[in-house]
């Protein structure tokens, strides 16, 4: 009796499709990894209920022992203003702060005086509940 199957299952397995998921992936994390950039220092930053995504041109950050950076470059408090100015060079761009939450709100308003003098927009990093 010839009791054999005429359509036989392949074993073969296909990895394309695989491959093509583990790349989407990959660039899905490598895109939004990018759009959190740790600061220089470390900061304990203020909570908020509403924390949006800014893309970071220019960041200054100042700890609770009052040390400043700006963009991953420690600075004094006198130098601020000049690296500002040379990283802005008239044009129109972003700075976020990055405040310790113990800081006093005068270095505070200080730093966004200057940046704001700067005619840069300015933001204040926060953390989300």
């Amino acid at each position: 009796m010839g009791l054999q199957a005429k359509n036989k299952v392949d074993a073969a397995f296909s990895m394309s499709s695989m491959t093509d998921i583990i790349f989407l992936l990959l660039i899905f994390f490598m895109l939004t990894s990018s759009f959190i950039t740790p600061s220089g220092l470390p900061v304990n930053l203020p909570s908020s209920e509403t924390s949006d995504i800014v893309m970071q041109e220019v960041t200054v950050s100042v700890t609770k022992d009052l040390k400043y950076s700006v963009n991953d470059k420690v600075v004094s408090r006198e130098q601020i203003k000049s690296e500002l100015a040379g990283l802005l060079e008239g044009k129109k761009g972003q700075v976020v702060l990055h405040i310790d939450k113990e800081v006093p709100v005068e270095y505070l308003v200080e730093i966004g005086g200057i940046a704001a003098g700067l005619e840069a927009n300015v933001s204040i990093a926060t953390k989300p509940y």
